[in-house]
């Protein structure tokens, strides 16, 4: 087959340069099949070596048909030299090529970022996963964009300044949790043309005791004389009624070093009181933004921060069973969390079923009819 006619064309444009690990003289089989044949299977519902190299087999006739496999379907010991051999990097760049080239960014889209240890890919004799990955999660299309794993020796600081300098998220707004609060990241976002909303904790000592202050005190005014918006919500539902406050003030001259966060113009605070069985808890939690008087925007940001966790690590760890996966064998639990992001990328353009991605990767290992709507969704291949 050639380019030209070959229905795997698209995911050769955009995953064809990785460079392969193998000597020239040792290679059965083609790099681009088993990137393509591990996508498959994943989507299908394999999560391991053996699984994968078994929907291979299975479904080889079908495979043929637009692949070359010029010598069959490789062994599980074949795909899991190559993923642990391949380099992460070039993956992962691949991989953000393709988003790039497939989805187009809105202005004011909201992106989360957020990490997730891979637990299952521990050594032997080792209790503690060494594999943590850091995820830019477009709330509104559903989508990863990327992802960076955390090097042994830091931690999502340095992560996420170098994940954010891959992607184009000018006009975006760029949601993370407390670890993420940093001036070199808050200065990575500006540079990249997005906005942030950063949660403050106490590991920010003088400027999360300030912020605090800043709040109290102007709530016990009603802020009175003090500029500032409120937004609320009133959500109900399970037997619980769940009342979300907001509040934006832009006085941020009155913080302690405030001068060293770039593009800082404003300071956020969310107060959710949850009443059930007669019981009321309440909990505030504080923000520093680079908004300037936009309650409503700070709000949606807060909110759809939480679906990088429900919609993607949950989805991870439920319908694709991360947490179970075991290998770590060089580079391969790395590589291989791309390939679920690929699978969970490709499934979610499916706005068809309603049914969860469990049973869509069931019904995408039945009908090779519906894994290959599936695979055009996102031009991993062409008809």
């Amino acid at each position: 087959m050639t380019i030209a006619t070959c229905p795997a064309a698209l995911i050769e444009t955009h995953f064809g340069g990785i460079k392969d690990p193998r000597a020239a003289h040792s290679i059965e089989h083609k790099l681009i099949d088993i990137l393509i044949i591990t996508i498959c299977a994943t989507i299908c519902g394999a999560n391991d070596r053996s699984a994968i190299a078994q929907y291979g087999r299975t479904k080889q006739e079908w495979l043929k048909t637009w692949l070359e496999l010029p010598n069959g379907v490789p062994s599980p010991d074949t795909f899991n030299r190559i993923f642990a051999r391949l380099k992460p990097e070039e993956l992962q760049k691949c991989f953000i090529g393709w988003m790039q080239a497939v989805q187009t960014m809105t202005e004011g889209e909201l992106l989360n970022i957020d990490g997730k240890t891979l637990r299952g890919a521990k050594e032997a004799g080792n209790s503690r996963s060494l594999i943590h990955m850091v995820s830019v999660w477009s709330a509104s299309q559903h989508l990863v964009l990327g992802q960076q794993k955390v090097s042994e020796k830091s931690n999502e600081i340095t992560a996420i300044p170098a994940l954010l300098k891959l992607l184009s998220v000018k006009g975006c707004l760029v949601s993370i949790d407390a670890m993420g609060c940093q001036t070199e990241i808050a200065k990575v976002i500006i540079e990249q043309g997005a906005d942030y909303v950063l949660a403050l904790k106490g590991n920010q000592g003088d400027l999360h005791t300030d912020v605090v202050q800043l709040f109290t005190s102007a709530r016990k005014q009603n802020f009175k004389n003090i500029e500032h918006q409120f937004h609320s919500t009133v959500s109900k539902g399970h037997g619980r009624i769940e009342t979300r406050s907001y509040w934006i003030m832009g006085n941020t001259e009155y913080l302690l070093g405030a001068q060293k966060w770039s593009g800082l113009k404003s300071i956020g605070m969310v107060e959710s009181q949850r009443e059930m069985n007669g019981k009321i808890s309440t909990e505030q939690r504080y923000y520093i933004l680079s908004l300037e008087n936009n309650v409503h925007r700070f709000a949606a940001a807060v909110r759809s921060h939480w679906s990088i966790e429900n919609q993607l690590h949950w989805i991870l760890d439920v319908g694709f069973a991360e947490d179970a996966a075991q290998s770590c064998a060089g580079y391969a639990a790395e590589n291989l969390a791309v390939i679920r992001h690929i699978g969970i990328n490709l499934l979610s353009r499916d706005k068809e079923s309603k049914v969860g991605v469990k049973t869509r990767r069931l019904q995408a290992g039945w009908d090779d009819n519906y894994l290959k709507t599936v695979l055009i969704a996102l031009n991993i291949i062409t008809i």
